[in-house]
């Protein structure tokens, strides 16, 4: 074992001398690209295995009862694999990610690197709704983080290492290198520099090529723009921006509640029971739920409607335009539940593809309306296509990526104004509701959100516990004035905090208070300490965010502040170190 660690000692010595950084994070992101590949062609084999496996025997004309069960089964599967294997809870994807970006220094627990693998797998392949590419950039990101810390690399370092996972693991998925990267500085919130930009290109690129050479060469959705962009066709564009981001803000609403409903309750087995008891309902009535839905997606851009009635009660209804808009309605309405469920229940999963699921039905939709109706004939592919731009963009708050992703997947740019004219008109509906995207908002609601603010995110990153200082003397309350003056003898500082046996601050005794009797010998044994002490406001917590410490700072004006725990003193913070080591991460996160 001393052998080993010698040795990788000496590696990491040699590597610091004969490799510069930037060559090495260059290296670095190649890796990190071929595992993100790696991890979403395991994904996606897995779940294709096991829903084939499950439902290949299943008659589009019939309805099947095992729809209920499956997701049942699956996510009890998760809670076994999670509770008695890794011992550990697995978080979701981007959260997660996310989360050790802001509050953790980057670091992510060794079994992400293939505990999301699995419990995504099983819960997609049982029909949970949500979606891979979650799990994909956690697992990515988890190899980064690791690798990082195995090669002692800086907080900036390994931000970069995780912002490639985040790129390669969607750029695997929908073979879509421009977009993944777009996605990184949008939703991972990565400022983009030169030192940053060539990694994230190796990393996307890399991903990219892995997945071909596993998955072919086909691409996620094969579509082929038919009908080029007419300036007359606009205000239907506008129309369904807005419809778009209506609906966004319903799925983020949905998705909120039922989170909070869920969180609140802390008996794991009812909220197994309630999310998959719920969730096998919606599949059994809406087979079109089950799963990613990407086959229901590609059936949309196609201008069908199969996917409402395959497997269905509802089959026979299939020639009924009431039935066909009433399903549509339907199905998007209940994929945020069933999304929102899935999670509830214990699913691991991602949001990427129900905001894409929701989209391509609500444009098919649209269309379909306004086709119906003889108001006018409108593309089915071209509108199933903004609708997936517009909820990328309200859902997610990431109108770029949606933009490029779109126009990467349909192989060209001849529908960029429709693709822009739907993300930015559902971005700013949904912004007008919600401030944060379903993503943030649990961190933002904590104040633990990683932004493009260098000033907050260096905050963010600072810990009270870190700075605290403690070479103070302490002194009790019913000390004399003459204990005071001995103890100020010795101290190097001109705060004396006062506590009691029990370590409880009762106050603190500044030395430029008492100056003019402390030289007065004839008080020393009449005059206490409780007469001169007085309790200091406001006080900090050790887990207190220093983006709160700051305000207090600056509202206080005070130069040093307690820190106490649970009332106990623990020690101060002071401005000029807090200042100190600002400014000194400031530096190294200016740094290229």
């Amino acid at each position: 074992m001393a052998t080993n660690s010698s040795l990788i000692k000496r590696f990491l010595i040699w590597r610091v001398k004969k490799i510069d950084d930037r060559k090495f994070m260059i290296f670095l992101s190649i890796i990190i690209g071929i595992v993100s590949g790696f991890a979403a062609v395991i994904i996606k084999n897995s779940v294709h295995f096991i829903q084939n496996l499950l439902t290949n025997d299943f008659g589009l004309q019939y309805h099947n009862y095992l729809y209920f069960a499956y997701p049942a089964i699956g996510i009890l599967l998760v809670y076994i694999f999670s509770k008695h294997i890794i011992k550990r809870s697995v978080g979701h994807g981007i959260p997660t990610t996310l989360y050790a970006i802001s509050k953790n220094n980057g670091k992510i627990k060794s079994h992400n690197m293939f505990s999301s693998v699995v419990t995504s797998a099983l819960t997609v392949g049982f029909g949970g709704s949500v979606g891979l590419e979650g799990p994909t950039v956690a697992t990515g990101a988890a190899w980064g983080s690791n690798i990082g810390r195995f090669f002692h690399l800086n907080y900036r370092q390994v931000l970069l290492l995780l912002a490639c996972a985040g790129a390669g693991a969607m750029s695997a998925i929908f073979k879509a290198p421009i977009a993944s990267i777009v996605f990184v500085l949008e939703v991972i919130m990565l400022d983009l520099t030169i030192a940053s930009l060539l990694p994230l290109l190796f990393a996307s690129v890399t991903a990219a090529i892995t997945s071909y050479l596993f998955l072919g060469m086909d691409v996620l959705y094969p579509i082929e723009i038919v009908e080029k962009f007419n300036v007359n066709k606009i205000i239907y564009y506008i129309l369904l921006g807005i419809v778009a981001g209506l609906v966004s803000v319903y799925f983020t609403r949905v998705y909120k509640f039922l989170q909070d409903l869920f969180d609140k309750q802390a008996n794991k087995f009812y909220k197994w029971f309630v999310g998959v008891s719920v969730l096998g309902l919606l599949i059994f009535f809406f087979p079109s739920l089950y799963g990613e839905g990407y086959d229901a997606i590609n059936g949309c851009l196609h201008g069908t409607n199969d996917h409402l009635f395959n497997n269905s009660i509802f089959y026979g209804l299939r020639d009924n335009m009431f039935w066909v808009f009433s399903l549509f309605i339907l199905v998007i309405f209940f994929k945020a539940v069933a999304t929102s469920v899935t999670f509830g229940a214990g699913g691991v999963g991602g949001i990427f593809a129900p905001t894409l699921f929701i989209g391509a039905n609500t444009g098919l939709l649209f269309a379909q309306i306004f086709h119906y109706f003889g108001i006018r004939d409108l593309s089915y592919s071209n509108f199933a296509l903004v609708g997936m731009v517009g909820l990328i963009s309200g859902v997610l708050h990431a109108p770029l990526t949606a933009i490029f992703l779109i126009a990467e997947i349909t192989g060209g740019y001849s529908l960029i104004l429709p693709l822009m004219i739907g993300a930015s008109v559902s971005s700013a509906i949904t912004r007008i509701f919600e401030k944060y995207s379903v993503y943030t908002y649990q961190l933002a609601r904590r104040g633990e959100l990683f932004t493009h603010d260098k000033d907050k995110v260096v905050l963010s990153i600072l810990k009270v516990s870190k700075l605290i200082e403690t070479n103070f003397l302490t002194i009790n309350e019913d000390a004399t004035l003459g204990d005071l003056v001995k103890v100020i003898a010795k101290s190097k500082r001109n705060i004396i905090p006062v506590i009691d046996d029990a370590d409880t601050l009762l106050g603190i005794v500044f030395i430029n208070d008492i100056r003019e009797i402390m030289f007065k010998r004839e008080k020393y044994d009449k005059v206490y300490v409780h007469e001169l002490m007085f309790m200091p406001s406001p006080l900090v917590s050790p887990n207190e965010s220093m983006e709160d410490v700051a305000m207090k700072f600056k509202i206080s004006n005070h130069y040093n502040l307690p820190v106490v725990d649970n009332g106990k003193y623990v020690g101060f913070v002071s401005r000029a170190n807090v200042f100190s080591a600002y400014r000194n991460l400031l530096k190294k996160f200016s740094e290229e």
